[in-house]
């Protein structure tokens, strides 16, 4: 049973007990958010919606015992996201194909419109096991209720962004993580690039880079690794304008920005710890 084409559906940036602060921080780095949302599981988030994905800014309450994944995690950067429309079938081609995986699992969060209607979001997710991927969480998800989340009066950004363009992915040995991608969605999926492996998703793109090439790369605008050999370092967005990517910055209040060519980096210092970059 072959396993659906990849599809980025969104990433995840771990705030752990600072939705606040992390919520801010975005907003000052030119992201229109969505409101509040509570999961049935116990935690909640704020998204950042492009044409067909998204970045969540997830978090738990402090003390929480239901997602304690979150806030025993680092800050940053920490989930990548697939999409499908059948989760039962994904399930049943990463358990043929070897991929330790858990049951699909099906939960919501209340959405309420600008309109004053309202809604229960639904999702189920296929999540590969804790560990088979060192760098952090990957998991699949299904959207049962897309008009709920895809709004477009959450699509429009201060900064221009439009898209997630790439995320970036430091492994010891990008050749052998690269395998595991290899393995669920076919060799021709994941390519060689300087530096490491790259897998196309959609039109975005993941990158399995040593730490080494993501230091050359971006200097110190890189994430604290926190000791992790393996890690998520990195987005980088697509904007209609750097121009206003600037503008926003400086009015947010953002420090150590640099601008090489048609990209402007963001340090992970500024952007709770994850490195962003953006081009035009």
């Amino acid at each position: 049973m072959p396993i659906p084409v990849p599809t980025l559906d969104h990433v995840v940036v771990n705030v752990r007990d600072r939705i606040h602060e992390g919520a801010d921080t975005y907003r000052r780095l030119g992201f229109t958010l969505t409101p509040r949302g509570y999961h049935t599981l116990g935690s909640m988030n704020h998204l950042a919606m492009f044409g067909t994905e998204y970045l969540e800014l997830i978090a738990a309450p402090p003390g929480s015992t239901k997602r304690p994944e979150i806030l025993t995690s680092p800050y940053g950067l920490n989930g990548l996201v697939f999409g499908t429309e059948d989760s039962a079938s994904v399930h049943s081609a990463l358990t043929e194909a070897g991929i330790p995986c858990g049951p699909p699992l099906e939960f919501s969060r209340p959405v309420t419109l600008d309109d004053g209607s309202s809604g229960d979001a639904t999702f189920r997710t296929v999540t590969l096991t804790p560990g088979t991927i060192p760098a952090g969480r990957v998991y699949f998800c299904h959207h049962f209720t897309r008009n709920l989340v895809w709004r477009d009066e959450w699509r429009h950004h201060a900064n221009g962004a439009v898209a997630v363009h790439r995320a970036i992915i430091v492994e010891p040995d990008p050749a052998k993580a690269a395998q595991l991608y290899a393995t669920m969605f076919g060799a021709e999926a994941v390519h060689d690039m300087k530096g490491g492996k790259a897998l196309v998703v959609g039109n975005s793109r993941f990158e399995i880079v040593t730490e080494k090439a993501l230091k050359d790369e971006f200097g110190r605008a890189v994430p604290d690794a926190e000791g992790r050999p393996a890690y998520m370092a990195g987005l980088t967005f697509r904007t209609t304008s750097l121009a206003k990517v600037s503008k926003v910055l400086a009015a947010g209040g953002i420090m150590g920005v640099t601008q090489h060519g048609n990209r402007i980096i963001v340090p992970a210092s500024q952007a709770m710890n994850a490195t962003i970059e953006f081009i035009q």
